[in-house]
């Protein structure tokens, strides 16, 4: 899912900027008859804010994905510095997983895949050279760290459908939301991973 859906969301917002439509309207039309994607998508774009006016140098991208039973939608936030180099400030995420036994376990998954899938959109990698992997251990091997992280907003829908995984459904939507977001500031595609720091 994290390839699928980075692949998938990524190509939405291009045929979304090609068709000159927001992107959240363009999903919109494209969803067919599973309103489930359509509910998280309307809850985070209303709770997120999407559509009003950004204050300069903030960006959102959007995106939304299903897996493991469970639809996720994310909206990020992102501050761009005068140099280029970007954060995300705030993710704002809707998740209908069927019937919540335990909000709060529901919350703190998705936080945590949120923060897991960032790592991969921000800066991990692994690279190879003379055959050999450089990044060995940690200490070359970048992961997001607590001052990278933005704040975060979990919506859980209510729902009446059987219980649905929640341990990795926040992470695959997270790349795509944060590239979307650069796309909408730059026209510019960001289809491979990591992004990196700077839009």
């Amino acid at each position: 899912s994290t390839h699928t859906a980075h692949s998938v969301e990524t190509f939405m917002d291009q045929l979304a900027a090609a068709a000159g439509q927001d992107p959240l309207a363009f999903r919109f039309a494209h969803l067919g008859d599973d309103d489930r994607y359509k509910a998280v998508l309307e809850l985070v774009a209303d709770k997120s804010g999407w559509g009003e006016s950004q204050s300069e140098g903030r960006i959102k991208g959007i995106a939304v994905h299903k897996s493991f039973g469970t639809y996720v939608a994310q909206v990020v936030d992102l501050s761009v510095a005068e140099s280029g180099e970007y954060r995300v400030e705030k993710v704002v995420c809707a998740v209908d997983c069927g019937l919540a036994i335990n909000p709060d376990v529901i919350r703190s998954q998705m936080e945590g895949g949120i923060a897991y899938g960032l790592s991969p959109a921000l800066m991990s990698e692994i690279t190879i050279k003379g055959g050999v992997v450089i990044e060995s251990n940690f200490d070359r091997y970048q992961v997001v760290r607590m001052k990278d992280m933005p704040e975060v907003e979990v919506h859980i829908m209510s729902s009446p459908a059987p219980p649905s995984g929640v341990g990795e459904p926040g992470t695959p939507v997270i790349a795509p939301a944060v590239a979307n977001a650069i796309f909408s500031a730059t026209g510019k595609p960001k289809i491979s991973l990591p992004i990196g720091r700077k839009v």
